[in-house]
């Protein structure tokens, strides 16, 4: 399968609104980001986030840009920030017959994600910033043989979109 992992848009300080939605540069942010999606024809089986308020307007921006459900984004504490890549890859494993996967997610979980799918215990740096895309080629789960098949920063992704 191919995991698709993006961090939520840049989102309101808690002091603003304690539940840190999107501000509105991280709508745009996301906006841009999952219109370079469309233009790149990237479609999902499965999109999931965390119930996270920024990460599920995450997940309903890219998924109304690539026309996906909004009905079918599956909600799980399995993404949230804190939560162990370990966990996260348990859940995942119900997706392994899914041709591409695609999370709206926080750090430090999706970069403890990617380094679980890498490595086989050691620690690989993968960086990750507000609506940028990482795509890796995960051929089983559990698995430490994952390829990176590319990283975009939301600068990219806005390149791309035109």
């Amino acid at each position: 399968m191919e995991l698709f992992l993006m961090q939520h848009g840049q989102a309101l300080a808690k002091e603003q609104d304690p539940q840190q939605p999107l501000s509105p540069e991280g709508v745009a942010q996301v906006q841009s980001s999952a219109a370079a999606l469309k233009k790149l024809g990237l479609a999902f089986d499965t999109i999931i986030c965390s119930p996270k308020k920024r990460s599920k307007q995450t997940a309903a921006l890219v998924a109304e840009a690539v026309n996906y459900p909004y009905s079918d984004i599956v909600e799980g504490e399995a993404v949230k920030a804190m939560t162990p890549a370990v966990e996260t890859l348990k859940f995942l494993q119900q997706y392994t017959d899914q041709r591409a996967v695609f999370i709206a997610g926080h750090l430090p979980s999706l970069g403890e994600i990617a380094s679980a799918l890498l490595t086989d215990g050691t620690k690989a740096q993968v960086y990750f910033e507000n609506a940028g895309l990482c795509c890796l080629e995960v051929p089983s789960l559990p698995t430490f043989s994952a390829v990176l098949r590319y990283s975009l920063t939301a600068e990219q992704l806005r390149i791309i979109a035109g």
